[in-house]
């Protein structure tokens, strides 16, 4: 490579799998859509996968279904990213820590086998985000990490609200604001929460729900590009961009 001239990454990120079973689920697969999301990264030829809040729907899963999710993980071989969510957040029951899913090589599950953030020195890239450690409220982008890589990624959790923060309001909802949004300085941050894909925020940060897949039939597609630029399409789970 010419000193000129940087690497590029492609990065499919996704959200709200909502993995597992619970009453509504129990006719289906319900880890169907893992293995579709991963196909559509296949297909897109990326290089990461980031999942970013609520993969499982909650913690009450069956061993055997953990051992079938990490299985796929596993096969999947290339790096994916997690962010624990407010559906499966970092308690001391997690699914994460009762299926073994720290231990595979290519998972990367923020604030577990890792810390807040991750490094890909190859794209010359860091992933960083605030896992939900429990139930309660939190501040999914509070306390940006400064940039020390040439491309950052911020992946967050929680509700978009184009306002500033309301120092009186009592009922948090893991809220992530306008200024938050800015003051991550980052080239992309990848959001989850919501069940549709849309951009939010102003436009000077590039700022993606991704949406649940089953419900969008999408994941983004993220390119960093070497001449610097953030280029973000759509891929339906058959793998045809668009």
């Amino acid at each position: 490579m010419a000193r000129d001239q940087h690497p590029e990454a492609v990065i499919v990120h996704s959200s709200d799998l909502h993995l597992g079973t619970d009453d509504s689920f129990s006719e289906r697969d319900s880890l169907a859509v893992l293995p579709k999301v991963l196909s559509a990264a296949i297909e897109a030829s990326a290089d990461i996968v980031v999942l970013a809040g609520d993969t499982f729907d909650n913690h009450r899963q069956p061993g055997d279904l953990l051992e079938r999710a990490a299985q796929i993980l596993r096969d999947y071989g290339d790096p994916i990213v997690i962010l624990p969510g407010n559906h499966d957040p970092l308690t001391p029951d997690s699914v994460y820590r009762r299926g073994g899913l720290a231990h595979i090589p290519n998972v990367h599950i923020l604030g577990l086998n890792v810390d807040q953030s991750v490094m890909f020195p190859e794209y010359e890239l860091e992933i960083w985000g605030r896992a939900h450690l429990d139930y309660t409220d939190m501040s999914p982008l509070a306390d940006p990490r400064p940039r020390s890589t040439r491309w950052q990624l911020a992946a967050a959790h929680g509700h978009y609200v184009d306002e500033q923060r309301d120092p009186n309001r009592l009922i948090g909802s893991w809220l992530i604001h306008r200024e938050e949004l800015l003051a991550t300085g980052a080239d992309y941050v990848a959001l989850g929460h919501w069940n549709q894909a849309t951009p939010v925020g102003t436009g000077k940060i590039t700022a993606y729900y991704s949406g649940s897949p089953e419900y969008a039939g999408t994941v983004n597609v993220i390119r960093l590009t070497g001449r610097g630029a953030v280029e973000v399409s759509q891929a339906p789970l058959n793998g045809i961009l668009r």
